[in-house]
């Protein structure tokens, strides 16, 4: 399977604040729960969640093996931000960071 990009997620500090805004744009979300709300635009996921804003939000790749390509672009001289952890049962998450400390999202198995 090619790499898509699928997923948007944006870093909130006051996730009710946010979801006011996102929503009014966006409509109502598929998902609202205290850890992560999220919304379809048509079929690409632009999602909310609480934490530190700092990092700006992140476009998360689909791949089909998150190890490999976490892997390969290691070795390509990207750095890790955030280290693979589950977030579904079928589905896992890492954040590394380009040579200028851009964020490049990776979400699969």
């Amino acid at each position: 399977m090619p790499t898509a990009i699928r997923s948007q997620v944006i870093p909130v500090s006051d996730l009710d604040a946010a979801k006011s805004v996102y929503t009014a744009l966006l409509g109502d979300p598929h998902t609202d729960t205290p850890y992560y709300v999220g919304y379809n635009v048509a079929g690409f996921e632009v999602a909310l969640t609480p934490g530190d804003v700092s990092g700006g939000p992140v476009a998360y790749a689909d791949v089909d093996d998150l190890d490999a390509t976490r892997e390969t672009l290691l070795a390509a001289g990207a750095t890790e931000r955030d280290a693979p952890r589950q977030v579904a049962p079928e589905a896992r998450v890492c954040v590394l960071l380009d040579k200028d400390g851009n964020a490049i999202g990776l979400r699969g198995k």
